[in-house]
């Protein structure tokens, strides 16, 4: 698999066209760096010029930020701006929604001024301009239902790229959520939520949101989202439905669909 490391590219004068960020769970979660792969093939059959950071990459600093630690996440977010600005760096990608979010809207008062793209964003670029042929994608007559990511969807208003994906791909049939889009539900995860026990209440706010998939009647629940896939992931285990329903990220769906 080709992943060019930027100070590789950047030894040899050379400068990417676009700077993929894996993120945390993207980088150490062995469930997300199935994404993480996924979504490097991707970029590798549309022939995208890439480079992604390596050890020099850190946090985002979003955990941080959200748990109340502003002077930690300033001091992740200086540090990495002044990697991404020694680069160079104009443009980047993210399979993150959290970093998604944090490197595009918390950055630029920061000194980080980038076009920041959600990998699903991203793709359907590379799907509308003919760079990335999908004619041969197949999902073999799938029924997958969508969960929207609080920090892509109602955070950042982008409902559509990942729905695009899904029908681009021959045979897959979108059910949509009772509570989808802009009415979606948390899937528990986001917050810096991720990283603590819930709080006590009638069930488990993870359980609920795969209760509304499952409602569907799915052979896949999709997402864009690692901590998203997690979350539905348990939920899927708690609801004793392994067997029967995939958690997948879009990005791996359009991986396998294209047999890459």
């Amino acid at each position: 698999m080709t992943v060019p490391v930027m100070a590789d590219l950047f030894a040899e004068g050379k400068e990417p066209d676009v700077l993929f960020w894996v993120g945390s769970a993207g980088s150490f979660d062995d469930r997300a760096k199935k994404i993480t792969r996924a979504f490097v093939k991707i970029l590798n059959k549309a022939k995208v010029n890439f480079a992604v950071l390596g050890i020099e990459e850190s946090s985002s600093g979003d955990a941080a930020k959200r748990a109340g630690n502003e002077f930690l996440f300033q001091m992740q977010a200086i540090t990495n701006i002044e990697v991404l600005n020694a680069y160079n760096v104009k443009k980047i990608v993210t399979a993150c929604p959290h970093s998604y979010n944090t490197l595009k809207n918390e950055y630029p008062e920061l000194g980080g001024k980038y076009e920041v793209l959600h990998h699903t964003q991203f793709i359907e670029e590379l799907i509308n301009s003919k760079q990335l042929d999908v004619s041969s994608a197949n999902i073999n007559n799938s029924t997958i239902t969508f969960h929207d990511p609080c920090y892509l969807g109602r955070a950042n208003s982008e409902y559509n790229s990942p729905r695009a994906i899904i029908k681009a791909m021959a045979g897959a049939k979108l059910m949509e959520m009772k509570r989808a889009k802009n009415n979606s539900l948390c899937c528990g995860a986001g917050g810096a939520q991720m990283f603590k026990e819930p709080e006590k209440g009638a069930m488990d706010i993870n359980d609920l949101r795969t209760q509304d998939a499952l409602e569907t009647n799915p052979d896949i629940i999709a997402t864009g989202c690692p901590f998203c896939n997690t979350m539905l992931t348990d939920g899927i285990k708690n609801k004793k439905k392994e067997e029967s329903v995939q958690v997948k990220d879009v990005a791996e769906l359009l991986a396998e669909s294209l047999s890459l």
